[in-house]
């Protein structure tokens, strides 16, 4: 893994997140998507060489709803980048950590993406991000 990539935030309002983070870092967010194939709208910020990612639920059955109904708003994951998703993926796996996606799959911010479970990583959801080649 190279670096953190991003720290993400589940939250119940994305536009009055946007609105307290934008006054917490001085500066609005620089990106907004929706993944749909999760459920979920998301709202980027840079701070620094930092980045953090909101997301908001759009789908009652997505697991960043069920995250806030089980633990309320905060930090959700930390995503690391890494060079070769796949490779890190097998890695992993020969290293005895559950990984939730074996097949890497379209994230945001032009990521593949693929998750770890907290049962095997102190109970930190951990995502893994390679970026796309355009």
């Amino acid at each position: 893994m190279d670096k953190i990539e991003h720290i993400g935030i589940a939250v119940k309002d994305i536009e009055k997140s946007n609105a307290l983070f934008a006054s917490l870092f001085g500066k609005p967010h620089y990106k907004m998507e929706e993944v749909a194939s999760e459920g979920v709208k998301t709202s980027f910020f840079k701070t620094g060489p930092n980045k953090i990612e909101l997301l908001e639920a759009t789908k009652p059955d997505s697991p960043i709803a069920k995250f806030i109904e089980k633990k309320g708003e905060g930090i959700h994951h930390i995503a690391f980048a890494v060079e070769d998703i796949v490779s890190e993926i097998k890695r992993l796996k020969e290293e005895g950590f559950t990984v939730l996606n074996e097949i890497p799959k379209k994230g945001a911010d032009n990521k593949l993406v693929a998750f770890l479970h907290p049962k095997t990583t102190n109970g930190v959801l951990i995502e893994l991000c390679q970026e796309i080649d355009s």
